[in-house]
């Protein structure tokens, strides 16, 4: 008895050591990534193996090294390769050296560590891993094929002494796979589990940040829900989407039979919520949520809304919104960052740039035009996190061989509005065989090398040091100067900063465009910020910034800055755009040093720090709803920026109601609360959902504990509203800040 007395103190001197660490490393964040930074994608398991101790943790199935020499061969891409966290800490000087600011890596926690077994007509089997991070087992403990807690500290420490903020990959939508559906959907995983919890119910860890046995079960984790017997309602269990293209479909069934989580159960949320601050304390600087075009969206904002109101929010966060082009979820699509305060991935531009320097199959002045549009769709389109290729999409190598043109879309890529995503080894021109996602999660460290002189490393080393001298790649606008099917000329400033672009898309064949483009260049000489590495060279800008574009050899690419002061104080880019009272908020741009007053509308708010391009600040109390925010100093007022106060701590509640309709109409909820648009019909809530009709129902996010007045609002397919009839409606939402409630089911009035 002594012994185990003597255990549990040790264990707990563990736990208290390790709580001390994680509030210390909550204070090493660098902050948000901001369209200042350019970021690169790594998936951990593929991209250099630092530790080959830790290749095979469990089975050595899962590891592809076919001659036993404990390297990953690069050839079974559907197993582990051995990248891992100290990989990543190797190679932080080529990635420095490339201009890379930011790292977005794999989900870093435990996954699913079984074979997973694809049987095939022929009766022959494919095996996979979860080397990808998408399949979750247990949210507080690392994946230990990429390395200990201590490493990931250790990594997360030594990206932040280089100036590179950390993103993670996060998963909120689902498990495992649960059922196997080439094997008539037999049961198979999709199991959660969570560490040991002392008496007080927070879980333990010992001083190295690992999971321990405090109960002296033998295990260092418990079943948390189970999809095969979930008596929590963890999970919708609905099975596949399928062509089920509905909102419901998307948000409700499941994604390849992965257990989909019922993000409307407050169990649920509080897990979720608290697995995700567990590495936000960690002192990461972003979160990339992976499939959100399947998530509930009133989940996703007060998951964000719980993270950035801690103190150490907030952060970045960006997610997988997955559409084609044209895309009938286009409109879903461009408003989901104003609807939950998440920025998307860019799928529009990526669609585009893809058939542009791909496949040719779009001109260069479709390109031109899709930027002009988006920039008019999205609100914050700097925001955005734009990309030639990622994990979920064929390498841009496979499309396009050529070096010049592949070259031509890198530049186009760092140079457009949005916040550059560079996929691992696309600065290495690598290329798969296949057009699989999988076909281009290749190793780095086997298919490609870390070569410093390529034309793609220099570019964009180049574009990421003038994204940082000149403030209109990061926050200008966007004008097309002249276009064509091969030729794009733009155009991006920031009030008196400026940056001149010109591609000539073809290989081989020159375009000539023979006419002058006016600029707000001063007059005078200015170089290629390229260097010459695709054939341009200075230009000289006279005449009150008219410059004349002659004709664009093959393979040519120009970038040219013009960098004045700007005068006054210049608000570029706030972070985040959406919070509430007592909320910390980021204001980037020029001119703040000095004594700055910054309002929310005309509330001042309280400044808690400033440099000359940097304010941090706290949202002051004013009224809920769109804001603009303004910084005045020495007299002088800044453009304005628009920020969305939310009414307070955001929790769900999911409204019900019978109606009846006819073809293309849709019910809406609007009422007294901003959430619910002011009464506003232009702001009313989405299209509620109707699985069952003639029964609707919708969840919404709104302040907690909080009573409001509101009606449903039928609307035709031309957008003509008919509200209910009768008294408002009343309701009072949960007190639980984690919690949902659920209002009865009305009938339409």
């Amino acid at each position: 008895m002594k012994k185990k007395i003597v255990a549990l103190f040790m264990v707990m001197m563990c736990v208290v050591c390790q709580l001390n660490v994680q509030v210390s490393a909550s204070t090493l964040a660098l902050g948000p990534v901001t369209p200042k930074d350019v970021v690169y994608q790594i998936i951990t398991d593929r991209f250099a193996d630092g530790d080959p101790s830790n290749n095979v943790p469990s089975s050595a199935q899962l590891f592809d090294d076919s001659n036993n020499d404990n390297k990953g061969d690069g050839d079974d891409l559907k197993l582990y390769q051995g990248g891992d966290f100290q990989g990543i800490i190797d190679k932080i000087p080529y990635l420095k050296g490339m201009g890379v600011t930011a790292v977005w890596i794999s989900a870093p926690y435990e996954n699913r560590d079984t074979p997973i077994i694809d049987y095939q007509p022929g009766g022959s089997q494919d095996i996979w891993t979860s080397f990808h991070g998408y399949h979750v087992r247990n949210y507080f403990a690392t994946n230990k094929h990429f390395g200990s807690m201590k490493k990931f500290e250790q990594l997360r420490d030594a990206l932040h002494a280089n100036g590179i903020k950390l993103v993670i990959d996060f998963v909120t939508n689902h498990s495992s796979r649960w059922l196997n559906p080439t094997d008539n959907f037999s049961p198979e995983d999709g199991k959660l589990y969570e560490p040991d919890k002392d008496s007080n119910g927070n879980y333990v860890f010992d001083a190295n940040g690992e999971p321990v046995d405090l109960n002296g079960d033998g295990q260092l984790e418990n079943l948390l829900a189970d999809p095969h017997n979930d008596t929590q309602g963890f999970f919708h269990g609905l099975g596949d989407r399928g062509g089920d293209t509905s909102t419901f479909g998307f948000r409700h069934k499941e994604l390849g039979s992965l257990a989909d989580y019922s993000q409307e159960n407050g169990v649920v949320v509080e897990h979720l919520e608290k697995a995700a601050q567990f590495w936000v304390d960690k002192g990461i600087d972003g979160l990339r949520h992976d499939a959100t075009l399947h998530m509930n969206p009133a989940f996703v904002k007060g998951l964000k809304d719980s993270i950035d109101s801690k103190s150490n929010g907030p952060l970045t966060h960006f997610g997988e919104f997955f559409i084609g082009r044209p895309d009938p979820k286009y409109d879903e699509y461009q408003s989901f960052p104003d609807r939950t305060g998440v920025n998307n991935l860019d799928f529009e531009f990526f669609r585009c740039i893809t058939s542009t320097f791909g496949d040719f199959s779009t001109s260069m002045a479709d390109f031109g035009n899709m930027l002009c549009y988006t920039t008019s769709d999205y609100t914050y389109e700097n925001q955005t996190v734009t990309f030639l290729d990622n994990h979920d999409v064929t390498r841009f190598g496979y499309y396009q061989a050529r070096r010049e043109v592949y070259n031509a879309a890198l530049v186009a890529l760092l140079t457009s509005r949005g916040t550059p995503n560079i996929y691992y080894g696309t600065e290495q021109y690598m290329t798969p065989n296949t057009n699989s996602d999988v076909g281009g999660r290749m190793f780095m460290e086997v298919d490609s090398s870390f070569n410093t002189s390529t034309d793609a490393y220099n570019i964009i080393k180049n574009m990421s040091d003038l994204r940082q001298e000149n403030d209109a790649l990061a926050y200008g606008t966007t004008q097309i100067l002249y276009s064509n099917n091969d030729v794009l000329v733009m155009t991006r400033k920031f009030f008196d900063k400026e940056v001149l672009i010109a591609i000539n898309r073809q290989p081989d064949n020159s375009v000539a465009v023979n006419t002058n483009v006016t600029t707000g260049f001063a007059d005078g000489n200015y170089n290629d910020e390229l260097n010459g590495i695709m054939k341009a060279s200075g230009i000289v800008v006279s005449n009150g910034g008219k410059v004349y574009v002659g004709t664009l050899p093959g393979g040519y690419a120009g970038v040219w800055s013009y960098n004045p002061n700007n005068n006054g104080p210049k608000i570029g880019n706030v972070m985040s755009t959406m919070g509430r009272a007592g909320n910390k908020v980021y204001i980037y741009g020029n001119n703040f040093d000095g004594n700055v007053d910054v309002k929310f509308d005309n509330v001042s708010a309280t400044v808690v720090t400033n440099t000359s391009n940097y304010i941090e600040a706290i949202v002051p109390n004013v009224a809920a709803g769109e804001v603009n925010i303004t910084v005045t100093n020495n007299g002088n007022t800044s453009n304005t920026f628009g920020y969305t106060v939310l009414s307070g701590d955001q929790v769900q509640t999911i409204f019900r109601v019978n109606a009846n309709t006819s073809f293309g109409d849709t019910i809406h909820v609007v009422g007294s609360i901003p959430e619910l648009g002011n009464w506003d019909t232009n702001k009313c809530t989405e299209a509620m959902m109707n699985p069952n009709y003639p029964q609707w129902f919708l969840p919404v996010s709104v302040p907690a504990n909080t009573t409001f007045e509101f009606k449903f609002i039928r609307k035709d397919a031309n957008g003509n509203v008919t509200w209910e009839s009768g008294s408002n409606r009343v309701f009072t939402s949960t007190s639980d800040t984690n919690g949902t409630s659920e209002t009865p089911v009305y009938n339409w009035n």
